[in-house]
């Protein structure tokens, strides 16, 4: 029986902003304050690269 839940798939942790969250067990919400950690690194990384692209194109076409 231990090997059939080992095999079987592992829920992926989602979220949804606003969705109620006093259901959810210390792990659960762990796993949630992880997710969005990486999600806002994710979205930090992307405007800073953006940020770097825009001020070299700027630096290229000032007058």
């Amino acid at each position: 029986m231990r090997d059939e839940d080992e095999n079987r798939p592992r829920d992926t942790v989602t979220h949804r902003i606003g969705e109620a969250l006093d259901t959810l067990s210390l792990d659960e919400l762990d796993a949630r304050i992880a997710l969005l950690t990486g999600e806002i690194a994710r979205i930090e990384a992307t405007r800073a690269a953006k940020k770097a692209a825009l001020d070299q194109a700027g630096s290229i076409f000032r007058f």
